[in-house]
């Protein structure tokens, strides 16, 4: 059951990354338009507020590819491509 999750969190990761560059290749070959400046928007001194304004002004290309890389990472994770060891000692003896 690994081995079919790890499969399909790879090839769906794999197709959002795909994806994403496509749109940003066909973006860049259409002609550019006379008025698509983007508004200026007001600029937050608080950092959280500022991260946040730039996680949902973030074009829809490089959602896909981050999404992509989640899933491929996830997909390592379940196959055990990638690992985890936490340990805690006491120091008793």
């Amino acid at each position: 059951m690994r081995a079919w999750i790890a499969g399909a969190m790879a090839v769906l990761g794999t197709l959002l990354v795909i994806s994403g560059g496509a749109v940003i290749v066909s973006r860049a070959l259409r002609p550019a338009t006379a008025g698509a400046e983007a508004p200026a928007e007001a600029v937050s001194s608080k950092p959280t507020t500022r991260l946040f304004n730039a996680v949902r002004s973030m074009p829809a290309a490089d959602r896909l590819i981050g999404w992509g890389i989640v899933l491929l990472v996830l997909g390592a994770v379940a196959a055990g491509a990638i690992s985890f060891n936490i340990g805690a000692d006491a120091g008793t003896r």
